[in-house]
């Protein structure tokens, strides 16, 4: 579900409330050790709980002092990002657009 590729965290498959919380501690670790960008490119399905996922791994992020940047983004996600109005708070990967 997560793999690092260096700088950057690829999370794969579903995004659901079924499988969040598990996915949650692994990304935590990751930024803890220096991930800079969680890649979704490879998500299938997802649901609210992925926005709540992402917004988790920025307070992470903001607690450690450190930036994060999310690439590839689903289309669903950034419209209920947009619906909730906090897309804004999810800042696209200055190297993927």
């Amino acid at each position: 579900m997560i793999r690092r590729e260096g700088e950057r965290v690829l999370v794969s498959g579903p995004l659901t409330l079924a499988s969040v919380a598990a996915v949650l501690g692994e990304g935590n670790a990751a930024i803890g050790q220096g991930a800079r960008t969680v890649d979704l490119g490879e998500v299938g399905e997802l649901d609210s709980s992925a926005l709540a996922l992402l917004l988790a791994w920025s307070r992470e992020a903001k607690r450690l002092k450190r930036d994060i940047f999310f690439a590839n983004l689903p289309k669903g996600l950034t419209t209920i990002a947009r619906l909730y109005g906090v897309a804004e708070l999810l800042p696209a990967s200055p190297a993927h657009h």
